[in-house]
């Protein structure tokens, strides 16, 4: 009575492993279907189709200008953060400016490192160590220098160099 009961109990887990099979099988296939239909352009929907490029376009990508922007280096910065570890903060970054501006922000350059300056002094070191520091920190930086040098001027600043040690 007993060996039929064991009987019983193994019948299904054959079947649970046959369409275990099957189904992981035909996932398989309709992957690998879809993925050659999508790449083929063989679907009438999505992206364009070759008929839809004129003769001489086709495959051509636009490439849209660059903007007309010019780079200022700032001098590395190295600053103590604690008196007690002994830690520092080595920055350099620099200045990505709209290119007709670039002597007026050069000419602003020791303004905007004693803004630098200032503010990464004020830092604490829990917030550099924070994953998301270095982005707050561009932000902060970026919103500063705009005010020393005025705003459309620059662009963004470019953090070259950011060790805590």
């Amino acid at each position: 009575m007993t060996d039929a009961t064991e009987e019983e109990a193994e019948a299904p887990e054959k079947k649970g492993k046959k369409g275990l099979m099957i189904g992981l099988i035909l996932a398989v296939a309709g992957a690998a279907g879809g993925y050659f239909l999508t790449t083929s352009d063989l679907l009438p929907f999505g992206a364009k189709s070759e008929e839809t490029y004129a003769e001489g376009d086709k495959g051509d990508t636009k490439v849209e200008p660059l903007a007309d922007v010019g780079f200022v280096n700032l001098p590395p910065v190295v600053i103590s953060l604690t008196e007690s570890q002994a830690r520092h903060l080595k920055f350099h970054a620099q200045l990505e400016v709209n290119a007709p501006y670039i002597a007026d922000v050069e000419k602003m350059q020791p303004r905007i490192m004693d803004v630098l300056n200032g503010y990464l002094r004020a830092v604490e070191v829990s917030d550099l160590e924070d994953p998301m520091a270095l982005t707050r920190i561009r932000g902060h930086l970026l919103r500063r220098i705009e005010i020393v040098t005025g705003e459309g001027r620059v662009r963004d600043v470019l953090v070259m160099e950011f060790v805590l040690n």
